[in-house]
Order: structure tokens, then sequence, then C-alpha cells
């Protein structure tokens, strides 16, 4: 299914899941280290009747990568190539995905959702790059910790049912349409400058992100600003920005105020998603209202 955006970028959207389909794990980042969650994920997905295959290289670890990149870049393409693979639901993020698109290439021929957030930003950029949509969303030491009604709303997206309104806080940021683009704002911030970067025009940037200090992510922030890079962006919606404090006994703004200092020129809004439940399950690269006054996003 194509759908056309307003830039004349065209998207793919994956057929629709069902119950009774088989998922496939991969592990493209960090290495896994929290067993009794990943189970629960496992759980959440087989519950919904769903035939999830978890492979051996899954739990490898080198270093703390899960795997060198040959192998999660053999496990992970293994997966995308595979027809009778529906999805990718990814283990966890950390740190990897980017390694992996140094030597990657994305077969468009046959897409299908690929599922997760944080560091699993890298390849979801990239698949949007090529014009396929991906979930930024739960991944599965996660997802056993979202609420029914955030869980529905994922299904309810990769089933293909009408979406809700996602309701956040109100900022006072004005009414934007573009094109959503989800992303942990560390991950994103190092796509800069290479030729993984998608063209941001006509884009509703959405940027969480976990343990960055308040002047790291001014430090960040401040750089998409030098940039240029945000001088065609529709409108910025901000997730949760988890475990964000100043340090103990150092002067310092508090992260709500470098968030608000360095983006609310652009139009900023707050809704419930990133390192913390709810997770809500955001598409990349599909048209979508964002309206600051209300707190409100409709896809």
């Amino acid at each position: 299914m194509l759908s056309q955006v307003e830039n004349s970028k065209s998207i793919i959207i994956p057929p629709p899941l069902k119950p009774g389909d088989l998922l496939r794990v991969v592990a493209p980042s960090g290495t896994l280290r929290e067993y009794t969650s990943f189970e629960r994920g496992l759980e959440v997905w087989r519950s919904r009747g769903y035939v999830v295959e978890v492979i051996p290289e899954v739990k490898e670890r080198w270093g703390y990568l899960a795997g060198d990149d040959d192998t999660r870049r053999y496990v992970l393409a293994d997966a995308w190539e595979d027809p009778q693979c529906k999805g990718i639901l990814c283990a966890r993020g950390g740190f990897g995905s980017t390694r992996l698109l140094e030597k990657w290439q994305w077969n468009t021929k046959d897409p299908k959702w690929l599922i997760g957030f944080s560091d699993i930003t890298g390849l979801l950029w990239s698949l949007y790059k090529v014009g396929i949509c991906g979930i930024h969303g739960p991944v599965l030491t996660t997802i056993g910790d979202e609420p029914d009604w955030s869980l529905n709303h994922l299904f309810n997206l990769l089933e293909g049912r009408s979406l809700s309104p996602i309701k956040g806080n109100p900022s006072g940021g004005g009414i934007a349409r573009g094109i959503l683009l989800p992303a942990n704002l560390t991950v994103a911030s190092h796509l800069l400058g290479t030729s993984f970067l998608p063209d941001l025009d006509g884009v509703i940037l959405a940027f969480e992100d976990i343990g960055e200090a308040p002047y790291r992510i001014d430090r960040m922030l401040t750089q998409w600003r030098m940039s240029g890079a945000l001088s065609k962006v529709k409108g910025i919606a901000l997730g949760y920005f988890t475990d964000c404090q100043p340090p103990q006994n150092i002067p310092s703004f508090q992260i709500e105020q470098v968030l608000r200092d360095r983006l609310s020129d652009l139009g900023i809004s707050n809704l419930p998603f990133g390192h913390e439940a709810p997770n809500i399950a955001l598409p990349t690269g599909v048209m979508a209202t964002l309206d600051g006054n209300e707190g409100v996003l409709s896809i």
C-alpha cells in the first residue's frame, strides 16, 4: 500500500498483520540483559495469537553488542528476506544499529513491519529514507509494561484498524501538519552530516531521550539548529526525557527549560512516548497533525 505525503515522497505501508502470522525477533543493537522482561514481552505477542520465533543468535554477546556486526546484520537480513516472516520485533535498544548501516541496503520488494525504538532509530530512519513505514514502539523488554490502551493502539496500527488521536499535554505550540518522524534524539543527532539523514522538509519530528544531562541535550539541539536541519521542519513533539536531571551540586537548567529554550520557536507539544510506559507506538513517514494547543496528535 502506498501513501502519498505532502513533500511528494511516497511511503510504503507494509501489509497488516493478523494473528497466526510469523514474527521474528532480532537484536540489532545491545546485548540482551533483561531476560525476565524479554520473556514477558514474548508472552504479550503470543497472547495476541502471533507465532514468535527466537533464534539463538538473539542472545549472543560481543562486548556491549548482541554479536559482532556481521552476525547482527545477517540476522536482520535473514528476517527481512524471509517471505514467511511478516514482522520483525527488536529485542532491546542499547547501541549498535548505526554500525549495521555501513554495509546495509534494504530490499524494498517485500516490505514488512519493523518495530522498536531508542537505538532502533537508526534502522527506522534508514527504512523511511527508502520509502517504507516502520513503527517507533516498544521493544520486547519494555512492551510488558505497557497499559492496555497503549497495546490496543499498537495492534490497531499493525492490524490495519483506525486510530484514535493520541493525547498528550498542551503546550500552546500551535497546529502543524507534516510527515511524522519519531526518534531518539541522541541517535538522530549522530546521523546529522551523514548520508543516512532523511530529508526533513515538511517533517514533524518527535524526540525522546534517556540518561542525558540538560547541558548535553542543549548541545545536541544547538547542533540541530546550527546545522540548518530544523529550517524546514513543521513542528516538534517531545516525549519523555527520562533520567535527564541535572548533576547534583552543579549549576544547571532543568531539562524542561532547555527544551523550551531551544525548541519553542518551532512549536512544540508533549506526547506519551519514550523510555517510560506508556510508550505509544508512532509510525514513521505518515501524515499527521500535531495540535499543540490541545496536546493531540492525529495520524
